[in-house]
Order: C-alpha cells, then structure tokens, then sequence
C-alpha cells in the first residue's frame, strides 16, 4: 500500500476503561495517537465504547462511531455482553471496507477488528498498553480467563503486527504462540507543543518554597504512600517545602488520611482530576516531580508521566524499574531510586533541594532526550511505516 497524500484510518477501542476525550493516562494516550495521526494527513473512523465528551482540540474532525456497552451488574455476564459485541464490531468495520488500515487498542473481549482487516485484506496493527488478562485477575474481576486467552490469541493470530510499549509487554504478548515474529516495542511519547519553554505556573509557590510534584491516577501501584513518606521526611528537615498531587482515584481517601496522620494537610495540595490542557501548567508549578512506583514484581508500564516530566524540563526521581532504568540515566537526566526505599527518596530530593544547578542540568537533559526521538508524531510515523503508508509530513499546530 502506498498512500502519497492521506490514509483512511480505523481506530477501535472497545475497553470500557478506557474513556476516549478523558483525563486518564489511558485516554491521554489515545488523544495523542489519534492527534498525531490527523496531523500527519488521516482521516479516521473512531470506533469505541466510552465516547463520552467533547473531542478536545485537534480531534474535531474524528468520525465516531459508539459502540455498544455490554449490561451492568453481573460480572459473567458483563464478560458476555462484551464477546457477543464483536458481531456488532464486525458489521460496522465491514461498513468501512475503504479503510487503508485498522488500529486496534488492544482490550480484553475484542478480536472483530483484527479478523475484519485479515478479512479485507488490510494490515491490522493492534497496540498493547499492559497484560489486560493479567491485570484484571489481579486487580478487578476475571470470572473466564480461558474465554480472555483466546480472544488474546485470536487477536494475536489475526494481527498483521503488534505493538508493545515496552519490552516487558513485548514479553508477555510473546508469551503467546500466535504473537510469534509480530512484536514491535513502540514506547509512549510526548507531544513538544504542550510543554513550551518558560510556561507560567498554574499556582506558584510562595517565595524559598521547594515544591514536589506528581501526577497521575491515584492507584496502589503508583506508589503515593512511599511518596507521603518521603516527602514527611523531607518537610520535617525543612518546611519551605509543599507537595503538589495532580490526579484523582481510588486511593484518594487514603491518602488523605495518611497527609491528616502525619500533620501534612497544609503542606499539600490535591487537585483531583484536571483537564490534559492543565498538566503542563501544574508541572510547571513544580521544582522537581516524582514517580515513585513500588517494588512491583511485573512492572511493564511505559510511564505518560515520566515523559512529562521530562518534557517539562523538570528533574526526576523515578523507581528503578523496569523501562524507567532505559530511559533515564541516573544523575545525567534524572535520579532512580531503590523502589519502596521512602529515606532514599527523601534523600534524593533534599540532594535536589540543595542543588538548583544540578536540578536545572538534569532538566535540561532530560527535555532533550523526549524531544530528540520521543514524540508521538514519531511515535505515529512508525506505525504508519508498519502499516505500510506513505503520508504528508507532520503539519504542525
């Protein structure tokens, strides 16, 4: 296939978790491939569960296409619904025969949009965030796994290419026979025009005030108790210091509790959920930002935040964890710390604290390193060359 000036695109993301124009790092990622594939020339059919509100800036000319959401309640059921749904899924990408190619966000019931491209004779590329069988047996409600491992592998077995985004992924994915020789690792990005040079704080801190920051969903594998630890321990040595948390969740309740517990509530400012056209302004409110992940036994996230962070200019102190300890080389654009290890965090951000020089330097190497080969338009122009598509260059805006 060869397209020299615009490709048709269908984009299928049937996971009820994942609200497409949302503020989870989930639909952050979504918005950016889509964006970026818009503005390399593609006009594309958004096929999903979870379209819920206005298409932010950028994704106006999207095409939707709902699809439906399998019945509440019972969670066997739930798994049935979602299954029975790729017959609907089949039907409406068969409506689109002219589609140049089908992009699939991998979910844990959808096998329709692989098998439509193989059926119309169109490459399939299908993108893989996490071990969604895993992650939902261990975190939520998993009642057919051997239902969920087929769908895997029929997807898999379809897909023209996979991809990973990152090698641990890429590692499970293999795991599965019908994977075999498709696996490509294509890590997430970041887009420049969000994080410009010299962006105004959304609140700055009061004069001499040192401020910590994180963002992102507050879940138990985002590590914010060792966060809170640390960051007592830092405040206790000196209280020209605050801590901002952008980002709402599940452990909200808790972590407010343990801030009450250790006489923190003032030092602390919680947001809640924020719009993605905010993010820059709050990091841009921090003098250093953290992800403090816990000594998970499979880590296989490609962190949004930490590309971020660094495309924000900030110094980072992140776990040293799996794709973390490729993309950041310790004291040269950011600071890995041992993972769970609260001392050693507050250590390395007291080091920080009393070193702007070396929090500038580390800043600085790291927005080069986001902005030298990891943007989501590079990100799109390699899935365009897996789907074997020649498009305009990147128009920017």
């Amino acid at each position: 296939m060869s397209l020299s000036l615009m490709a048709h695109i269908a984009y299928v993301s049937a996971d009820l978790g994942v609200p497409i124009f949302g503020t989870k790092g989930c639909s952050i990622h979504a918005q950016e491939i889509l964006g970026a594939m818009v503005r390399q020339g593609a006009v594309v059919d958004l096929f999903s569960t979870s379209l819920e509100g206005t298409p932010p800036v950028g994704l106006e000319t999207l095409r939707l296409h709902p699809l439906p959401r399998p019945p509440k309640g019972d969670p066997a059921q739930r798994e049935q619904g979602a299954l029975a749904n790729n017959e609907i899924l089949t039907a409406r990408l068969n409506a689109q025969a002219s589609c140049d190619f089908i992009y699939e966000r991998y979910s844990l019931w959808s096998y329709a949009a692989m098998e439509t491209a193989k059926q119309l004779g169109r490459p399939g590329l299908l993108e893989v965030n996490a071990p969604l069988i895993d992650e939902q047996a261990q975190y939520r409600v998993l009642v057919d796994r051997a239902a969920a491992m087929q769908v895997a592998e029929r997807a898999f077995a379809a897909a023209s290419a996979v991809l990973a985004v990152s090698d641990e992924v890429a590692a499970w994915v293999e795991s599965f026979p019908a994977a075999k020789g498709k696996i490509h690792v294509v890590p997430n990005g970041i887009r420049p025009e969000r994080f410009p040079a010299g962006l105004a704080p959304l609140q700055p801190g009061p004069p001499g005030i040192f401020t910590v920051g994180f963002v992102g969903t507050l879940k138990a594998w985002h590590g914010l108790s060792v966060l809170v630890d640390a960051f007592a321990q830092l405040h206790g040595r000196d209280p020209n210091t605050r801590l901002i948390i952008v980002g709402d969740g599940p452990e909200r309740e808790k972590i407010l509790a343990q801030l009450t517990a250790l006489g923190l509530a003032k030092a602390v400012v919680m947001t809640g959920a924020v719009a993605a056209s905010e993010v820059p302004g709050w990091l841009a409110s921090m003098d250093v930002a953290v992800a403090p992940y816990p000594p998970l036994e499979h880590f296989y996230f490609s962190p949004l935040k930490v590309y971020e962070y660094m495309a924000a200019g900030l110094a980072l102190v992140a776990s040293d964890l799996g794709q973390l300890r490729k993309l950041i080389r310790s004291s040269v654009n950011g600071l890995l710390v041992t993972p769970g290890d609260a001392e050693g965090l507050a250590a390395a951000l007291s080091d920080l604290k009393e070193n702007p020089a070396k929090r500038a330097a580390l800043g600085r190497e790291a927005r080069a390193t986001v902005l030298s080969n990891l943007t989501w338009d590079q990100v799109v122009s390699r899935i365009f060359q897996l789907a074997q598509c020649e498009l305009a260059p990147p128009q920017r805006v």
